[in-house]
């Protein structure tokens, strides 16, 4: 499903879209990484690093989805900290499709629902992100992906 045919709520400007990924925090990278590909036989990336979110990236393919791995790059990275109170790793964020980022941001902030940056960061795509505030989203960690 394209982001331009999901879900618009009741007086939204923007719609919601597909699920993009399932971010999964792991302690040792290339470990995750040979599990997924050489045991489950998935196809899987190679190693990328995002220094502006401190992070090193691998992608899973699903077919219907990815999972995105995650390790940390540096000792300011949000993952270092989760990977702190979470030693074996653990699902960290999701990732949904948006159709306009800057307009669901807008409206979002109006219903009181915050975001850990005033504006949208390039993500691992290469494409606009932000993420919402897991306070405000019953406990999860939710990132928005311009699609």
């Amino acid at each position: 499903m394209a982001a331009s045919s999901g879900r618009t709520a009741a007086g939204c400007l923007w719609k919601l879209g597909r699920l993009n990924h399932v971010a999964i925090a792991v302690p040792n990278l290339e470990k995750a990484q040979s599990f997924y590909k050489d045991v489950l036989g998935a196809q899987v990336s190679n190693i990328v690093a995002l220094p502006e979110h401190g992070v090193y990236t691998v992608f899973v393919e699903l077919g219907n989805t990815k999972l995105e791995l995650l390790h940390p790059l540096g000792e300011k990275s949000p993952i270092e900290s989760f990977l702190q109170k979470n030693k074996t790793g653990g699902m960290h964020h999701i990732c949904i499709e948006v159709d306009d980022i800057k307009v669901a941001m807008t409206e979002l902030k109006e219903k009181k629902i915050r975001t850990l940056s005033e504006e949208p960061k390039i993500g691992a795509h290469g494409k606009p992100v932000v993420f919402l505030h897991p306070k405000d989203c019953h406990g999860v960690l939710v990132e928005l992906e311009q699609a």
